[in-house]
């Protein structure tokens, strides 16, 4: 027995051991700061969107969340690399998967990129009223790669930021107080000054219309059957479909009381008698 332990030659295995221990010790050491790091950086970032209120929290947390991932990448590069494990080709392999990865995703990425243009400039907010991709409705969830609109019929709809960003939108909600234009048509014989008083009187009586600014209400066309009036009422932003859809019906049994006549398109027929 004591000549088995003499065959071993113990002195050539404790410097490896050394070596695999400090190695095993220096990688967690970088693991546990990466982290921490990490961690902090992902607050940092994210900070900044709630420092701001213009800024959104959600671009913020993505942008937290891939500096944080980026910076554990390196930490477990600099893991592998204590133990000689060749860290060249990972990089390489991580690159090419990205590239791979990117050209696969190409719709998706542009939905991406669009989402944070929104989310940076914010040309609407949630619980706003916005027309966008030729749908009009109310934002309720504004995402890196959609959003979402709740539609008067309730139904969701779901649109690529894609689709969004570089056409029209219309943000309905923006200012506080609106306009709401509507024409109305009175007949040719009608008193034209006497159609405007009635149609002022509704107005002033609709508890939404405010007096500053003050209605406009003028002729806006003379048109083939009728003279057209140009109405615009001004209100605040969440009573504008109160006005839009509740003044024409008052605006018609008002000029049906005046016995002022709306008119409906006609066409004058000529008969001529060729026996003659």
């Amino acid at each position: 027995m004591e000549s088995f332990f003499q065959s071993l030659d113990l002195n050539s295995y404790v410097p490896g051991a050394i070596a695999w221990a400090t190695n095993i010790l220096l990688a967690a050491l970088i693991l546990i700061i990466g982290l921490w790091i990490s961690g902090k950086a992902y607050k940092a970032v994210y900070g900044i969107g709630k420092k701001y209120e213009r800024l959104d929290d959600t671009l913020f947390r993505f942008f937290g969340s891939c500096v944080r991932y980026l910076i554990l990448a390196f930490v477990f590069i600099a893991v592998l690399n204590r133990f000689g494990v060749e860290t060249t080709s990972i990089v390489a392999l991580i690159g090419a998967a990205g590239l791979a990865v990117g050209l696969a995703l190409q719709g998706t990425m542009s939905n991406l990129a669009a989402g944070v243009m929104l989310l940076i400039f914010r040309p609407y907010k949630v619980d706003e009223f916005a027309e966008v991709a030729g749908t009009f409705g109310k934002v309720t969830e504004i995402d890196l790669f959609t959003t979402v609109l709740q539609t008067f019929d309730n139904q969701k709809i779901i649109i690529p930021n894609g689709e969004i960003w570089g056409k029209q939108i219309t943000n309905h909600s923006f200012h506080e107080i609106r306009g709401v234009d509507m024409t109305f048509g009175v007949a040719y014989d009608e008193d034209i000054d006497k159609a405007r008083a009635v149609i002022n009187k509704v107005l002033a009586e609709h508890p939404h219309v405010l007096k500053d600014p003050a209605p406009f209400v003028e002729v806006s066309e003379l048109n083939n059957s009728s003279v057209d009036f140009i109405v615009r009422p001004f209100c605040k932003g969440e009573h504008y479909f109160d006005i839009k859809f509740s003044v024409p019906e008052l605006v018609k049994k008002a000029l049906d009381e005046a016995k002022i006549e709306i008119p409906f398109p006609h066409r004058k027929v000529i008969l001529v008698n060729e026996s003659k």
